[in-house]
């Protein structure tokens, strides 16, 4: 078999290059380790790089961090971007990361009301650093747990929810997909990146850190090139309630590859900067691998469980190609909390 060329690409350290010569100056050490948000400034690039997921209403009120013409969010699909992005993973959160007011908020309905969902910390899915390594910093809220054991932390919720509707409350026979639930909300994310395997069979990898910094040379956090990972790496988010319905409004058979995109999806995407997110991070630790850029669909739309269980069908065929194993990402991920106004970015664009 052909050897995985991505396979441990997940950076741990950060080198700092000479603007001239390109050669490597400065080794930081443990610079993408989880860090306590307060001490942001104290590494690197002596900035508080912003976060993600943030509260995307379309309200003009964002955080407090302007980074503005220093670290601008690709604003055009990513595929045409310069350079272009390819998609390298998706995965999805049990609830929605972000929030956008009416739409997935804290007074969003669902099978497991809000107040299910916690700041609890039992699970560190994604990450290589516990970050409260002496016991639980958060309050001792309720999680949801999944039908393997695994407990993970539910993010605010879509309006669509019905109690009588059946096609909100008709379990689906799932074939492919994981602890997945008719009627909850989910966000999608689709990590995009200019250093991804594209174009192979390599191209999606699972952890998704593979996938984006597959490729030497591109992404870069220091000064030849120029630091860009603002530039080459993108994530997609958008959120769902799934519904039990074979009506051909809610059916779409290619979310693998990227959000759900027509006349009446994707039309209104709030585009800013921030950072990976996860439950290993709150509002009191916070994700390095930031600035990337971030598109969000502001509106939480249906989609059939059919089209999601054959997005898990394609994931894993991945492996049956001679590709990584996307077994993992074919079960819903803990949300992280929507993030305070201190530590995400203040400019948030509207899609071209």
């Amino acid at each position: 078999p052909i050897m995985n060329p991505c396979e441990g690409k997940k950076p741990k350290d950060a080198a700092l290059t000479d603007a001239e010569t390109g050669e490597v100056t400065t080794i930081l050490e443990n610079y993408f380790d989880n860090r306590n948000c307060a001490e942001m400034m104290d590494i690197g690039f002596n900035i508080n790089v912003p976060q993600a997921g943030m509260d995307v209403t379309d309200d003009g009120e964002y955080g407090v961090n302007d980074y503005k013409g220093t670290f601008d969010p690709i604003i055009e699909n990513y595929a045409y971007a310069n350079p272009k992005l390819c998609p390298v993973n998706v995965h999805w959160h049990l609830g929605a990361e972000h929030r956008s007011e009416g739409q997935y908020d804290e007074n969003g309905k669902g099978p497991h009301p809000y107040d299910k969902h916690g700041s609890d910390r039992d699970e560190f899915e994604d990450d290589n650093v516990d970050p409260y390594p002496d016991g639980n910093l958060g309050a001792p809220i309720m999680r949801r747990s999944l039908a393997g054991g695994a407990k993970i932390r539910q993010g605010v919720l879509c309006h669509h929810y019905d109690a009588e509707d059946p096609m909100y409350t008709t379990p689906y026979d799932w074939q492919y997909c994981k602890d997945m639930e008719v009627g909850q909300t989910y966000e999608v994310h689709w990590p995009h990146s200019a250093a991804g395997a594209c174009d192979t069979v390599f191209q999606y990898q699972y952890p998704f850190y593979d996938g984006v910094f597959c490729r030497d040379g591109i992404i870069s956090f220091g000064a030849k090139p120029a630091f860009n990972a603002h530039r080459t790496v993108g994530v997609q988010g958008q959120v769902f309630t799934i519904v039990n319905s074979e009506d051909p409004m809610y059916q779409n058979d290619h979310l693998m590859d990227h959000a759900w995109m027509d006349e009446s999806h994707w039309t209104d995407v709030a585009k800013y900067v921030g950072s990976t997110t996860g439950t290993s991070r709150d509002n009191v630790v916070c994700s390095m691998y930031s600035p990337i850029t971030w598109q969000v669909d502001r509106k939480c739309h249906k989609v059939s469980a059919a089209s999601f269980d054959l997005m898990c069908k394609e994931m894993l065929a991945v492996k049956a190609m001679g590709g990584d194993d996307m077994y993992p990402d074919t079960y819903p991920h803990g949300a992280r909390e929507v993030v305070n106004d201190t530590w995400t970015e203040s400019n948030v664009y509207r899609r071209d």
